[in-house]
């Protein structure tokens, strides 16, 4: 495999960076959507707080009779900090809820702010020290995936979890107030374990990915503050981590305009509970369904044309199971149609054996169009009574060009927290969120996530 021997200092560069960017160095927009990126986290982790996934990973990790540092969000139990920053990074991803860098199609709230907010309420950060943290790791994970995506994904990794381990490892290193030295050996250790394969979608271990990479973030600054070593080119080196697990990199991606613009403002929110690749199609099901007020035995068929990723990560057409469901274009767009939505309930284990949903999943067909982008689908809906709808969805809603307002996410948000913690609670996460840079001690807000 060729190399680049001649690689630039990428490792230092992005711990120097990370060590020394002024805090708040950025506009307001940034701040906002580091809070909406915090409240999406949250509510979706308090979502899945007692998901079968959740709790065995609580389980497992009590089995190590661990100090109560952090709050598991959405639940009484306190565990380490490490453990907190696993646990939390599952729930977060559990549902497939969770935001995503749309340029990478990585999560980066779920490893990043599941490390960085673990260390925050076991050190007493304050609510600007953590929302610094959480843009400049975001921006750490996203800057790398912008060099490696899509040649790194086509191969087989995860993307969210092979990144995400350096992102929250520097999130933590800057709480820390670790040097550019520290922050460099942060970086480094953390570049050594990279996590999460593709194989494993449409099971639990998909959501270990983000947990798995919060965790070794947290422990990688915490060795480093201790004086642990690494390579100071373990990102760039030609044995390094970018050139051994990609097939491309592109270096300019990562340094240009660092520190001037920031990766989260391009990060996304999702309106369906399912990779954001089926988005398009769902969003396009969701359109005709309520102009033509449809119902499942009005129609005859519904044509998909679509990228190839869409049947590549989501091609499963007769799922088993409501996690299953999440990685079906055909579940997905017949469940949409018959409710309207594509809600966490809508990827239930009974709602994928319902018969009415069995049935018009087998009535939905999905072909490769190379003139389709990752972020559209073309919708075609055949009646009985031999009307031809269609539309075209050149961005669903969600994306950069049509995002979830405030409001929207708020909506989300009591979806997901109100049958945990009741609407009341609900409401006062989200004004925390909202004021959280300003707040004095982010334990406040971890007070709120637990019942």
């Amino acid at each position: 495999m060729t190399v680049d021997v001649n690689a630039p200092p990428i490792t230092r560069t992005l711990a120097e960076f990370v060590a020394t960017h002024p805090s708040r160095g950025w506009d307001d927009g940034i701040d906002r959507e580091a809070q909406r990126t915090v409240l999406n986290w949250i509510g979706c982790a308090i979502g899945a707080a007692h998901h079968p996934a959740a709790e065995a990973a609580i389980a497992a990790v009590s089995e190590l009779a661990p100090s109560p540092q952090a709050t598991i969000l959405g639940r009484r139990e306190r565990v380490d900090i490490a453990s907190a920053a696993l646990v939390n990074g599952i729930t977060s991803h559990t549902f497939d809820f969770d935001d995503t860098h749309l340029k990478t199609i990585i999560h980066p709230g779920g490893p990043v702010a599941s490390a960085a907010f673990a260390l925050a309420e076991q050190s007493g950060a304050t609510g600007r020290q953590f929302v610094d943290a959480v843009i400049l790791g975001a921006d750490v994970a996203c800057r790398i995936g912008n060099a490696i995506y899509p040649a790194h994904y086509d191969r087989g990794w995860h993307i969210t979890g092979s990144t995400g381990m350096l992102g929250a490892a520097a999130a933590c290193a800057r709480l820390l107030r670790l040097d550019i030295e520290q922050t460099t050996m942060a970086v480094g250790i953390a570049a050594s374990q990279p996590t999460g394969v593709r194989e494993q979608f449409g099971s639990m271990t998909k959501a270990l990915h983000p947990g798995a990479a919060a965790r070794v973030g947290l422990m990688a600054a915490l060795l480093a503050r201790h004086g642990y070593t690494a390579s100071s080119r373990a990102l760039e080196a030609p044995r390094g981590l970018l050139q051994t697990y990609s097939t491309q990199w592109k270096w300019d991606a990562i340094t240009a305009g660092l520190g001037k613009d920031f990766e989260i403002a391009y990060n996304t929110y999702k309106p369906f509970a399912c990779g954001v690749v089926i988005h398009p199609s769902i969003d396009g099901c969701v359109q005709l369904g309520e102009a033509h007020r449809l119902q499942a035995q009005d129609i005859e068929r519904v044509e998909l044309r679509v990228h190839p990723l869409v049947l590549e990560l989501t091609g499963k057409k007769t799922p088993r199971n409501g996690l299953e469901g999440k990685f079906s274009v055909y579940h997905a767009c017949a469940a949409a149609i018959i409710f309207g939505q594509a809600g966490e309930s809508e990827f239930s284990d009974a709602v994928v054996a319902r018969p009415d949903v069995v049935a018009l999943r087998g009535r939905v067909a999905a072909t490769i169009a190379s003139d389709i982008g990752e972020d559209a689908a073309d919708v075609t809906i055949h009646c009985n009574d031999g009307r031809r709808l269609h539309t075209f969805v050149a961005h669903a809603i969600g994306s950069l060009q049509q995002p979830m307002s405030d409001a929207d996410l708020a909506r989300k948000f009591h979806g997901l927290v109100d049958p945990v913690l009741g609407a009341e609670r609900a409401a006062e996460l989200i004004g925390a969120c909202r004021k959280l840079a300003d707040a004095p001690d982010v334990r406040e807000l971890a007070n709120l996530t637990r019942p």
